[in-house]
């Protein structure tokens, strides 16, 4: 921010000078520097609400929509300054242009506009840029940390299944659950190593994961854990990043089921909030005590994790809610329309 100030003071610095040495020229005498401040105090304080319009208000507008609405707040920024600034001279005493050579005032007021505002768009336009490639590098960091995951895990991907089976053909045939646990397990890493290879997968499909890995966890817990999974009709093909549900139901079982003798329930809803997929993951546990929610997202893997991959991702992480009457909720927004559907 500091450097942003000093070279908008130099511009200013810049211009006042080069003006007052133009008008010393054209009338042939040096004269005082009252109406030079006067001039550019006046630009710099009609330039503080455009400023707020176009960098903080306007910011995500496509640069064709921002050079339509110059050409309206350019002709209202030089007549609200002529009408201001000649008003003041002329109650103060202070020079100024006259007659003939006024339409100068038009002329250096539209050239400053024009350059000022051309330096703020190329500048902001270099930060955004910078932005993204700094935000590309680190999306790149991630994507080569996940391949070489995947790789890891395609190192020998027949020998654990041949040991899944193997393990299964020797539970005996009255052991239905152990089976069932088993492929239960060799269905999670079998998604797990699919998805390892693609950067986004429908709703349906990790719903179905998260759906297994609970059934799993169902079989340690017994009736202490109950789960529901909803989702709005018409949504189940849209694309999403893999592995984004499955750690936030793995963060509930463990810190909001796991430690109540009585247990909980888990709840996994999928709706449309306007163009968004929103998607909620509540528990009934022991909830949030003495500790921000600010703070959770900073510890423990599943949150963590997730949080910083959607904000790498959509610019916006998780939520963190109290749930009623007991227990946590955490939810994110995924942008519909940056994600097709499958066809």
């Amino acid at each position: 921010m500091k450097k942003e100030i000093i070279l908008i003071l130099t511009f200013y610095i810049v211009m006042g000078i080069l003006q007052y040495a133009t008008s010393a020229i054209d009338i042939g005498q040096w004269l005082g520097l009252s109406w030079v401040f006067l001039n550019y105090i006046l630009k710099a304080l009609l330039t503080i609400p455009l400023l707020w319009l176009y960098f903080k208000k306007l910011n995500e507008y496509p640069i064709w929509k921002i050079g339509l609405l110059h050409l309206f707040t350019m002709p209202l920024f030089i007549y609200i300054w002529i009408v201001i600034y000649y008003t003041l001279c002329d109650s103060f005493g202070l020079f100024r242009l006259r007659g003939s050579r006024e339409v100068w005032d038009v002329y250096l007021t539209l050239l400053f506009y024009s350059i000022q505002f051309g330096f703020f768009h190329l500048y902001m336009y270099s930060k955004k840029l910078k932005k993204q490639e700094l935000l590309s590098a680190e999306l790149s960091k991630l994507n080569a940390q996940s391949e070489l995951s995947a790789l890891k895990a395609q190192l020998n991907p027949h020998f654990l299944y041949n040991v899944f089976n193997t393990i299964n053909s020797a539970i005996p045939a009255t052991a239905k659950n152990a089976r069932n646990m088993v492929n239960e397990l060799s269905d999670l890493f079998r998604y797990q190593l699919k998805v390892s290879r693609e950067d986004m997968v429908a709703v349906k499909e990790e719903l179905e994961f998260a759906q297994k890995y609970l059934d799993l966890e169902k079989e340690r817990f017994g009736e202490r854990l109950q789960y529901e999974i909803e989702i709005e009709k018409g949504l189940e093909d849209v694309l999403i990043p893999p592995m984004i549900i499955q750690p936030l139901v793995e963060n509930s079982i463990k810190h909001g089921i796991s430690p109540q003798i009585k247990g909980g329930l888990i709840k996994v809803e999928v709706t449309r909030l306007s163009e968004n997929l929103h998607f909620t993951i509540c528990d009934t546990g022991k909830g949030i005590t003495g500790q921000k929610h600010s703070q959770l997202l900073n510890k423990g893997v599943g949150l963590s994790n997730t949080n910083e991959r959607l904000i790498k991702l959509y610019g916006k992480g998780l939520e963190l809610n109290n749930n009623e009457p007991s227990g946590l909720c955490v939810s994110f927004s995924i942008p519909i329309n940056t994600a097709l559907k499958q066809q």
